[in-house]
């Protein structure tokens, strides 16, 4: 059985932790929540639900997730694939099996959830967020041949890829970084389709218009970067 551990970066989700963490499949090592300064009960009630909770006091998504790789990194025992996943219960960790599924049985490197039209709840992504999708997807796809269509959240990579990648970013380039590295790198990908609902809380990033702002120039300050390399 392969070893898989989630890495959840959460900021004051008190409301959705518990219930992210319990409809991660039961096949999983490890649930690591990382709290960036929550201020609520995040932290209380992640660790009650079962998960491992660490504490990331630098401010930004890809801090949260660089502490949680660090935290496995010290570990005696790799695992073999990490999931990443949103702790506003907007994804289904339910369909972590299918996320995971090309990489146990088509040997993929890296797999993207994927929040098709057809599969989100109404209102669950913002107009800010989908166009900002589809200009990301649109301009990888001009300057590197991808076939990504999104850069959702909820993706599984191989725990030996993740680190071949020397994932830097420290806020919201963060799922983009990792999917131009992706790319450079020659690394076999996969979309899976998945379910997208209304996430439980307001968005940090797509709930603000400076959150909206600061995530789009950072996502297309990193396809640039590497389109000039």
């Amino acid at each position: 059985m392969p070893v898989i551990k989630v890495i959840i970066p959460a900021y004051n989700e008190e409301d959705s932790i518990a219930k992210v963490i319990n409809d991660i499949p039961k096949s999983v090592d490890e649930v690591i929540v990382i709290s960036n300064n929550s201020t609520d009960n995040t932290e209380l009630n992640a660790k009650n639900a079962g998960a491992t909770v660490l504490r990331e006091l630098k401010k930004g998504y890809g801090n949260a997730c660089l502490k949680g790789m660090d935290y496995i990194y010290q570990q005696k025992n790799k695992p073999d694939i990490i999931v990443f996943l949103d702790g506003d219960y907007s994804d289904y960790p339910e369909e972590l099996t299918k996320i995971i599924q090309p990489i146990l049985e088509e040997n993929i490197d890296f797999v993207v959830g994927a929040r098709t039209k057809e599969l989100r709840e109404d209102g669950s992504m913002t107009t800010p967020q989908i166009f900002g999708n589809w200009l990301a997807t649109s301009l990888m796809k001009l300057f590197f041949k991808s076939t990504f269509t999104d850069l959702g959240p909820f993706r599984a990579i191989k725990y030996n890829k993740l680190l071949a990648l020397n994932m830097e970013d420290k806020t919201y380039g963060w799922t983009v970084e990792m999917q131009l590295k992706v790319l450079k790198k020659k690394m076999t990908y996969k979309e899976i389709p998945v379910n997208y609902r209304n996430r439980i809380g307001v968005s940090k990033v797509s709930g603000t218009i400076k959150g909206a702002i600061f995530a789009g120039v950072k996502i297309l300050s990193w396809i640039f970067k590497y389109s000039i390399k």
